[in-house]
């Protein structure tokens, strides 16, 4: 087994600390990679604070990683040593199942390995659970490593590892196009690279908000109009127009104002909230056959497909750096709504 250093939490009331954890050895199609920057998602501190009742401690939180290779077992082909490289939210699942054959390993039926807090099905490491990006280094099967375009800023692209493919991947299964008006209510991590993807697939691209004060921000990322939830004029306005609308509120909310936004066989996607909803009236379903759908994130297959999409568009995420002694703070902040967009931590100041 080998060392590395990490940044871990012992428990769901205890500060994320310095510590040390064990990789396992090389396998012949593990590919081993330094971490260079980890992106801090919402996730990072519900799985710490056990907010869903299933965190294994030690946990060593991160699943936005970008990355360089440093080594390669004797079997990988499509990865060298050198070559800048990204993990995200998962590391294994068994590749066999109808879910896996279909490029959906997240959906895979014998359940996938998330990148932190997984059930560990390689062994080698001294804990039964997988741990993250907040480590100087990862050892992943050659399988759910994905490449990074040369031309995007390394830093500013962890996050697409989460909050980039979360909202890529409804946008591109329900097919959004130029001629669709798009509205993305929420604009925090997933918000705004929801904006980005569906002005770049070339949607009229609508911010929906409680928030006058986000205006400016929005028409800066890329939104073609905002929409003040709040203001019932505006809401009529827009009555009936939407022909999809990314939901990506983290907590219980009422969804059905923004049901009354989309236009006939109109869908309205759900990515932020894992809680249980306020009640939804089914008359708003019925009057006009519309539909409250959910994804996760994508499989392999697409997300390299977003990563590749990035590239081509030049499209990152706003992000601020952090090191990673201030990830304490840098997790309130989170919960306070106080960082446009995504905290993302150098990982070089854990060497030091």
């Amino acid at each position: 087994m080998q060392e590395v250093k990490a940044y871990g939490a012992q428990s769901s009331d205890a500060d994320l600390k310095q510590m040390t954890i064990k990789r396992r050895e090389l396998n012949a199609n593990d590919v081993k990679i330094e971490i260079l920057y980890c992106g801090v998602c919402h996730s990072d501190i519900h799985a710490k604070n056990n907010d869903w009742g299933n965190a294994k401690y030690p946990i060593v939180p991160g699943h936005e990683i970008v990355g360089k290779v440093t080594e390669t077992g004797s079997d990988v082909n499509k990865f060298k040593e050198g070559d800048i490289v990204a993990v995200g939210c998962m590391v294994d699942s068994c590749l066999e199942c109808p879910s896996c054959n279909n490029d959906l390993e997240q959906f895979c039926e014998n359940g996938m390995t998330g990148t932190y807090n997984g059930k560990d099905k390689i062994g080698g490491a001294e804990s039964d659970h997988t741990f993250g990006g907040y480590s100087t280094s990862i050892t992943v099967r050659e399988e759910f490593v994905l490449s990074v375009p040369e031309n995007l800023d390394l830093a500013a692209a962890a996050p697409l590892l989460c909050a980039g493919i979360t909202t890529y991947s409804p946008l591109n299964h329900w097919n959004i196009k130029k001629g669709d008006k798009v509205g993305v209510v929420g604009l925090g991590g997933l918000g705004h690279m929801g904006i980005k993807f569906a002005a770049a697939m070339g949607a009229e691209t609508i911010m929906i908000t409680t928030s006058l004060g986000k205006k400016e921000d929005a028409k800066k990322l890329g939104a073609d109009g905002v929409l003040i939830s709040t203001d019932d004029d505006q809401m009529k306005e827009h009555k009936g127009s939407f022909d999809f609308i990314l939901n990506t509120v983290p907590v219980k909310h009422d969804i059905n104002p923004y049901l009354n936004l989309l236009t006939i066989d109109g869908t309205m996607c759900m990515v932020g909230a894992i809680e249980p909803l306020e009640p939804m009236h089914g008359g708003n379903l019925i009057i006009g056959r519309k539909r409250v759908a959910g994804s996760l994130i994508g499989g392999i297959k697409e997300t390299q497909e977003m990563l590749d999409f990035c590239g081509e568009k030049n499209i990152t995420c706003d992000i601020e750096m952090i090191n990673i002694d201030e990830i304490n703070e840098a997790f309130q902040r989170v919960q306070d709504s106080d960082v446009k967009y995504r905290f993302v931590i150098d990982m070089q100041s854990l060497k030091n």
